[in-house]
């Protein structure tokens, strides 16, 4: 850039500031029935002459001020009349049309008996007692292995494998000898004698039968005469063989489990329920339980048993449920819905969930009046029902209409009127207006510190410019209109 060039604009700037100082302090006199630039605050403003509760900016219905004048944009202040925001009366009012537009429906407080339903999420798992472990008694080699794959359904009393033991052939040959030592000793006159060779015999046939050798293999035994060499397992118990850890030719200890069985005739349902929740639930409480792979069938069942513990993982106590299972539907380890029905509550209030807003520390509703008046009102809750309901054990009566649409709408009104009314109150200091912090602005306007500017205008220090204006340096410019003054006047 040329010096000449930039010498021209300097000076151009260094003129623009002068005169933009010399228009500051130049005071201009009021044109006539000027009242300081806002609507008059003189009464006829509102419909029938009354006097305006207060003016607001009419983009921020938050700043409010007790008499006409500018709001923080530079917009005019416009008077709010008796009874235009529903000043009247409890709650709000809104007019039919802003209603409509909001969709506000609403829902009676009615009277009526509630339950409390618990929803879990459960396990199947087989009833414990009907489940058989078998074992044997004694050590051997399995021969022939009958029952062979998980799965498989089983009759009590029938075969499921064939075991060799060398120890079991020995007693049964033992057993053969003291019968017939039995016999010899019943020829003798000594009864000692004739004593210790049927002790013999019991002796032995006691150690077969402790090995839960049948009493059929016993007789036959016995009138045979004919030792086998193996001997054959029968189940226990009816069901399905859950676990199998044997096959043929293992060799097998007492103390090694071959088969389990368990019956799934009648299953448990394991359910978890939150430590909240328990105490809604008791035992011979009704059950209804749903699996996601069968939709619309639902399965009747009874709580039978609380588990006295909780897992500290998940925070939850396991409930059992006891379910028929003729058909064998219900497997274990399947997922399943639980909902626990606890005893009706008879004769409360009832509103919909929907309908109460939730705060943290309070419960709200807003309660229809009637011409399109509204009132917010605090409530203390009771059982929620899982449907959809909720006891209310105080704040409203039966009969009463409640919003169940809109009114979070409602209740943002409410706020801002209840806050328009404490700014207002007569027992706030001064009656004038408030600043955001809540001061008193003493009829006048306070600085950002909260200091009284006397009715008139205050700088950023808070000292009083006399109801006329000040330069930037505190010096008192007169009263407006005048003509400007001197530092030392």
């Amino acid at each position: 850039m040329k010096p000449a060039r930039a010498l021209a604009l300097l000076l151009a700037a260094g003129i623009g500031a002068v005169a933009g100082l010399l228009a500051s302090r130049t005071v201009l006199p009021p044109a006539p029935g000027d009242t300081g630039g806002g609507p008059s605050e003189e009464a006829g403003v509102c419909p029938g002459g009354a006097r305006p509760l207060y003016w607001k900016a009419p983009m921020d219905p938050t700043y409010i001020r007790d008499k006409p004048g500018k709001s923080p944009m530079g917009m005019d202040l416009v008077p709010v009349c008796p009874g235009a925001e529903g000043d009247s009366g409890p709650g709000v009012r809104i007019d039919p049309a802003t209603l409509q537009n909001m969709g506000v429906r609403t829902a009676p407080v009615v009277r009526r008996d509630l339950s409390r339903r618990i929803r879990a999420v459960g396990r199947v798992t087989w009833d414990e007692r009907l489940v058989a472990h078998v074992h044997t008694k004694i050590q051997g080699w399995v021969e022939k292995l009958y029952v062979d794959y998980e799965g498989q359904e089983v009759r009590r009393g029938q075969p499921m494998l064939e075991i060799y033991s060398p120890e079991l052939v020995a007693t049964q040959e033992e057993l053969l000898r003291a019968r017939r030592y039995r016999e010899l000793t019943t020829r003798s006159g000594l009864a000692d004698i004739q004593e210790s060779g049927e002790a013999l015999y019991r002796a032995t046939l006691r150690r077969l039968k402790l090995w839960d050798i049948p009493q059929s293999e016993i007789d036959r035994l016995l009138e045979t005469g004919e030792v086998r060499r193996t001997l054959t397992l029968l189940a226990p118990r009816s069901g399905i063989v859950v676990e199998l850890t044997v096959r043929e030719g293992m060799e097998i200890a007492p103390n090694e489990n071959l088969f389990t069985i368990a019956d799934l005739h009648r299953v448990w349902i394991l359910a978890d329920v939150y430590e909240y929740e328990l105490p809604w639930v008791a035992v011979g409480q009704r059950a209804t339980v749903e699996l996601s792979y069968l939709p619309g069938r639902i399965f009747e069942g009874e709580v039978t048993y609380i588990y006295p513990y909780l897992d500290p993982k998940t925070r939850t106590a396991r409930v059992r449920i006891e379910l028929e299972n003729p058909e064998e539907i219900l497997k274990p380890d399947m997922f399943a819905n639980v909902t626990l029905h606890a005893d009706p509550r008879p004769g409360v209030l009832v509103v919909p969930d929907e309908a109460v807003i939730r705060s943290g520390r309070r419960n709200v509703v807003i309660v229809a009046l009637g011409g399109g008046r509204f009132d917010p009102r605090t409530v203390q809750l009771g059982i929620e029902s899982g449907d959809g309901s909720v006891e209310v054990i105080h704040g409203l009566r039966e009969g009463e209409e409640v919003v169940v649409s809109g009114q979070f709408l409602i209740d943002s009104e409410s706020r801002l009127k209840e806050a328009i009314q404490k700014m207002l109150s007569p027992d706030a200091e001064g009656g004038g207006a408030m600043d955001h912090s809540g001061h008193d602005m003493d009829g006048g306007a306070m600085d950002h510190s909260g200091h009284d500017m006397g009715g008139g205008a205050r700088d950023h220090s808070g000292h009083d410019m006399g109801g006329g204006a000040r330069d930037p340096s505190g010096h008192d410019m007169g009263t407006p209109g005048a003509a400007p003054r001197a530092p030392g006047e």
